[in-house]
């Protein structure tokens, strides 16, 4: 199978008011603008739609649809009024059919990407969780396997039923992107620049280099560096807070001034992303319309990206690598997201953005 990350070798109607200055509507814009891209923070495409709500329907007909995303019922934990969780998943379609992906039947494919998004009953935050792939967890109905294999051993609903049983939480969306629409995203964002901390050399793009500082990727570059692993020393942690940095890099071009007038490059991207995006059937362009609404106070420093503590690396027992849980740490987030209070959590261990 191939790893989407790896290099090829591994393998709105609008209502009329009265007239006002053009500033102020400006600033409206770009505030509805941020809402969308911060709910993209992990669902691109999803939020692309819903800041401009009269291309609703090019995002409703060219993302797909998970008829079945969710687990029995019985199996889930309570819904609760307040607080959403999104769970997203980064995956590489070339390793399903389209009809497998729809309908969230076990495939061949696995999450190689992981991201836990919650957003708080007073809708003043965006948390967004990385859990690494080679998380070590229990699969249910499988045992201790890989985190990422439940999407090849029961599908969607079996990886939306071993994030609930490991944080006790409610998934109330899933949304499943392929990484290659981060390639036609940037491209449609005229490129997106990246504050590099560590440099690398691509398996992806043989004899590019990139060092520490400022680089503006285009559409293969960026896809390079977000796949980018054997690069780095720490191989996927790397990877994790690389993906990181890029979500932040296209918050920031997208709610830029030249982004937000000019029409042709807000329809492109929403064109570049839409084909790539899987939901489940609920999450829809009306469905996030109305979430960033409830958004609208939001900004991009209240969109806050962390990765899940673990306990180190280790070896199965059938001789995997594998990424050791922390015990300590689920707990603590689980009782955060069950009080609400996700937010204290984040500011006592200082993730301010990273790790």
């Amino acid at each position: 199978m191939t790893d989407p990350f790896d290099s090829p070798d591994d393998v709105r109607g609008t209502e009329f008011r009265e007239r006002r200055p053009s500033r102020p509507v400006r600033k409206r814009r770009g505030r509805t603008v941020l809402i969308a891209v911060a709910v993209v923070v992990a669902l691109v495409a999803v939020v692309a739609g819903g800041y401009l709500f009269n291309l609703a329907h090019t995002f409703d007909s060219g993302s797909s649809k998970i008829d079945q995303a969710f687990p029995d019922e019985s199996t889930r934990p309570k819904k609760t009024d307040g607080a959403m969780n999104i769970l997203v998943m980064g995956s590489d379609s070339r390793g399903a059919t389209e009809a497998d992906s729809a309908a969230g039947t076990p495939t061949n494919q696995r999450a190689d990407t992981l991201m836990l998004m919650h957003i708080p009953a007073d809708r003043k935050n965006i948390y967004t969780m990385s859990i690494m792939r080679d998380l070590w967890v229990d699969i249910p109905g499988h045992g201790e396997a890989k985190i990422n294999s439940a999407l090849a051993l029961g599908g969607t609903p079996l990886m939306v039923q071993t994030v609930e049983s490991i944080f006790q939480q409610r998934i109330d969306h899933v949304a499943m992107i392929d990484f290659e629409g981060f390639k036609g995203l940037t491209d449609a964002l005229g490129g997106v620049s990246v504050n590099l901390k560590l440099p690398f050399t691509s398996t992806a793009l043989p004899g590019q280099s990139f060092a520490p500082g400022q680089h503006t990727f285009n559409g293969t570059e960026a896809l390079a560096f977000v796949r980018e692993r054997h690069a780095y020393a720490d191989g996927d942690y790397q990877r994790v807070r690389n993906q990181q940095e890029f979500l932040r890099a296209i918050i920031k071009k997208s709610i830029a001034g030249q982004t937000l007038s000019n029409p042709i490059t807000i329809n492109n991207m929403v064109g570049a992303v839409s084909p790539f995006v899987t939901v489940d059937k609920t999450l829809d362009s009306g469905a996030v319309a109305g979430l960033a609404l409830e958004l609208k106070d939001i900004r991009a420093q209240n969109t806050v990206m962390f990765t899940l503590p673990t306990g180190g690396i280790g070896t199965s027992t059938d001789g995997q690598s594998i990424v050791l849980t922390d015990p300590t740490a689920i707990q603590a987030i689980s009782a955060a997201m069950a009080s609400d209070s996700l937010g204290e959590y984040v500011a006592a261990n200082k993730f301010e953005n990273g790790n």
